[in-house]
């Protein structure tokens, strides 16, 4: 591709390279014609900065499109726009968890510094409609042979993954008053996000018979258990009421901050979280990262929890009772 002044005569079929105003807008990126060139002489332009495709050379548009469908071969779920001034946004059809294939993505963008695809990070919650990616290409065209490699390699850079459960059944422990019906409104907002649903409410003695009783008998696909009192280790009151109605505790606490004590496990083939606290703020917290995943039907191992600390240490919020850093 050539880039520079030429005189407006010989401007025919080139790429207008910086938007003018002459009577009316010549958007950048048009491709000149007879009345753009006549419209530039009558407004005393005598050169006009362009640029010129090579043979060989792609067109910004052209590419952008090219690019999109190859990424979204064999992909349900996320759907591409038509191609303006070199980009394509992808956005997400129906809500669920974005996975990115950041080597895919890496390989495409280190094809052609012109190239690029921008993402949401992996294991993004999105909504309907959420635009989960980007591709721009920079400079009004890319030779075909980039073009090609990056199409060759494109395909699962970025995929949806839906929700696989319909319903959740939060149990809440008791210790004294019921309590107020905050924790159960943020998690029904976090459950109808991803269009499922809580059963109705359950609520229990904070001890491990009755908890255990009603991890049992809960209806829903999943589980959620959040007691009145932080669970504070491994075999306290909610874990240790999970293994004794029959279930499994496969990891408790996390590197997330706030969120730290979560419990993992299951039973019956159900899912079981066990809630932090901070799960009664609709604000982001640990457990969030974790129940999208289980959510979309993801398995959450330790060494996915593990490897949540880099980026776990998320906004402090004002209701937090304990500052992390003394004379705050």
């Amino acid at each position: 591709m050539k880039f520079g002044a030429v005189p407006v005569e010989t401007a025919l079929g080139t790429v207008l390279a910086h938007s003018l105003v002459v009577g009316k807008r010549i958007p950048k990126g048009t491709v000149l014609q007879e009345t753009h060139l006549q419209a530039l002489v009558d407004a005393g332009f005598e050169t006009v900065v362009v640029a010129q495709l090579d043979q060989g050379d792609v067109a910004e548009d052209v590419a952008a499109a090219k690019l999109a469908e190859s990424m979204l071969i064999g992909t349900e779920g996320v759907r591409a726009t038509g191609a303006g001034a070199g980009r394509v946004n992808l956005y997400a059809e129906g809500c669920g968890m974005i996975r990115i294939n950041a080597e895919i993505v890496q390989q495409v963008n280190s094809i052609d510094p012109m190239i690029t695809v921008a993402t949401v990070p992996d294991y993004h919650r999105v909504d309907a409609d959420g635009m989960v990616a980007t591709i721009k290409i920079i400079a009004y065209s890319v030779p075909s042979s980039a073009l090609a490699e990056a199409t060759k390699i494109a395909r699962g850079a970025v995929s949806l993954r839906r929700p696989v459960f319909e319903t959740a059944t939060l149990i809440e422990t008791i210790i004294g008053d019921v309590p107020s019906d905050k924790g159960r409104r943020a998690m029904a907002g976090r459950v109808e996000r991803m269009g499922m649903m809580l059963t109705e409410r359950v609520l229990v003695p904070h001890k491990p018979g009755p908890l255990a009783q009603a991890i049992r008998s809960a209806p829903g696909d999943m589980i959620f258990v959040l007691t009145a009192s932080a669970t504070s280790d491994v075999m306290d009151v909610a874990p240790q009421a999970l293994r004794d109605a029959g279930g499994q505790v496969e990891r408790f606490g996390m590197p997330v901050d706030p969120g730290n004590l979560l419990f993992l496990g299951g039973i019956s083939g159900k899912p079981v979280i066990g809630l932090p606290g901070c799960a009664r703020s609709p604000a982001l917290n640990g457990a969030d990262w974790v129940l999208e995943r289980v959510m979309c039907g993801s398995a959450v191992t330790h060494a996915d929890i593990a490897a949540m600390g880099v980026g776990g240490l998320l906004k402090e919020i004002p209701t937090r009772p304990m500052p992390r850093e003394k004379g705050m």
